[in-house]
């Protein structure tokens, strides 16, 4: 049987959000592994997949490194960050992780204002290497809302997103990216956000079809531009 490490990584808690899909997402594909969404074509079968998740805090300072000592430890095979996006109405796949961050919201800089960089020796971007064109058709066959993003932004979750691709570009065989969630809302409403059960539904699925991926790799499910 195949084995596949995946490492699945969200944060710790987000001010005012009562229920942190990034934090219950990660922890729910631990716990229950990849349960398959209906109609699964079963190309996962004679598969063993092994989730790890790991809760990282909202620091600039503390959430790579801890990440990284998770990723050293395990030797995955697939690593697929997440966040949480409060004004969104369903997944967002980010495409983009860019060499900067925002100086006023970092721990160890002084309140200027200014964009830095992640890494000043790094290049201005790195792309995802996760399948976003199958896992969109996937999200689309089960219903899951979906957008792709041009980037996560300046803070913690590009950052963090940012030194993952810089670690994985200088490993054999790994795949990695980032997945934004919207808030949990278990209303039937158009407002934001999306349940927590179909969530963990879209979790399943970019890991099941990352995996796929890493068997057989195709170069146009990478990117949609």
């Amino acid at each position: 049987m195949e084995k596949f490490n995946v490492v699945v990584s969200g944060f710790d808690r987000y001010e005012d959000v009562e229920v942190n899909p990034s934090y219950e997402v990660p922890k729910a594909l631990e716990d229950q592994g990849l349960l398959p969404l209906s109609g699964d074509d079963g190309a996962l079968e004679g598969v063993d997949v092994t989730i790890t998740a790991v809760s990282l805090p909202v620091s600039f300072s503390q959430a790579w490194p801890m990440l990284r000592q998770v990723l050293d430890r395990v030797h995955p095979n697939v690593v697929v960050a997440t966040g949480l996006k409060h004004a969104a109405r369903g997944i967002a796949l980010e495409r983009c992780a860019t060499n900067l961050r925002d100086a006023s919201n970092d721990e160890h800089e002084q309140n200027t204002g200014d964009l830095i960089p992640v890494r000043p020796d790094g290049p201005a971007a790195y792309w995802t290497r996760l399948p976003l064109r199958s896992i969109l058709s996937d999200f689309s066959s089960h219903g899951i809302p979906a957008t792709l993003s041009s980037d996560a932004g300046t803070y913690v979750c590009n950052s963090l997103f940012y030194n993952l691709l810089n670690w994985t570009s200088q490993q054999e065989h790994v795949l990695s990216g980032f997945v934004s969630f919207p808030l949990v809302n278990e209303s039937s409403s158009h407002e934001y956000g999306l349940p927590l059960k179909q969530q963990i539904a879209a979790g399943q699925a970019v890991v099941s079809r990352s995996v796929r991926y890493f068997q057989e790799p195709t170069a146009s499910d990478i990117l949609l531009v």
